[in-house]
């Protein structure tokens, strides 16, 4: 009798922590956006205010033989939130995780996918970054996400993209571009030939305010060259995909430009950079979230650069 009631109760426990489970992943929303494609998109929260390691986007791809990863969040609880995801819509291998740059939103999910056959791939420069900056990014995680960044260590590629390359998901080509320092030094788009679908990481934001760390010159150069091909649709690092490549490439280039044309205007005025936050691309204030914290940030970074034209 005893030996039956503990089996019910391991039957209860195991249908609790199932049910739990799914009820975990299905808290972690996907879009299907392409045939074969899925987005989950991260929270407008800003790194310092709220952060939960879930503000960038994440994507899914599915060949006939094997799935690629598309960034993989900022922790590992992220990563394995996004994982249960991928279970829920497919069985088949996740052969690779690819991080289209260095940013830790983007890339501390990786833990998650630790098997001893997924590859990771990045710009050719990406596994040096992320080791340079392992010990500032660990701490940070830490301290904004406690015990969640405290288990997500820092996951390298072991697969670097030094111009172009393409991966075969099973009757699915993916061709990755490294591309040339403009939101970071470590670019990395991908475009999904079967659907003409093209994640561009963070070298496009689409309703968020765009984030210079890189060359503002450089991403203006970028853009301005992804946008001589036309895609389907286009998947940015953070907001919603689009169809429109006009207005989707088109709001950034314009914010873009007008930030670069107003911080040379005030370095030829001797206007400091201090008074240059509160006034550059000020008429963009209204199109973008978080702008008075990221537009700020990035006059900081781009002033002292321009400076040296």
């Amino acid at each position: 009798m005893l030996s039956k009631i503990n089996r019910f109760g391991v039957r209860l426990v195991y249908v609790f922590v199932t049910l739990c489970s799914q009820a975990w992943a299905d808290d972690f929303e996907f879009k299907q956006v392409a045939d074969g494609i899925y987005v989950h998109h991260g929270k407008h929260l800003d790194i310092d205010d709220g952060y939960q390691g879930d503000i960038c986007n994440l994507g899914v791809i599915i060949g006939q033989e094997a799935i690629a990863v598309i960034d993989s969040g900022g922790s590992k609880h992220t990563g394995d939130q996004l994982l249960a995801a991928i279970r829920r819509i497919s069985p088949l291998p996740i052969r690779y995780v690819i991080n289209t740059h260095v940013h830790p939103d983007h890339t501390y999910g990786n833990a998650a996918f630790q098997n001893g056959t997924t590859h990771f791939v990045g710009h050719e420069k990406l596994a040096t970054n992320m080791l340079l900056r392992k010990e500032q990014y660990e701490k940070l995680n830490a301290r904004l996400l406690g015990a969640d960044g405290a288990a997500s260590p820092t996951i390298p590629p072991d697969t670097l993209v030094h111009a172009e390359q393409t991966l075969d998901l099973g009757h699915r080509i993916l061709q990755l571009q490294a591309r040339k320092v403009a939101h970071t030094h470590t670019d990395l788009t991908i475009l999904d030939t079967q659907t003409n679908t093209l994640f561009a990481g963070d070298l496009l934001f689409a309703q968020r305010t765009p984030v210079v760390e890189g060359d503002l010159k450089g991403l203006i150069a970028v853009l301005e060259q992804i946008n001589q091909q036309p895609y389907s649709l286009i998947v940015p690092g953070h907001g919603l995909e689009s169809s429109d490549q006009k207005t989707i490439i088109g709001n950034e280039l314009r914010y873009l430009n007008l930030l670069l044309s107003d911080i040379r205007t005030s370095i030829k005025k001797g206007i400091s950079m201090e008074q240059t936050m509160d006034t550059a691309a000020a008429s963009e204030h209204d199109n973008w979230v978080l702008f008075d914290i990221a537009n700020r940030r990035n006059v900081n970074v781009v002033y002292p650069q321009l400076e040296w034209e």
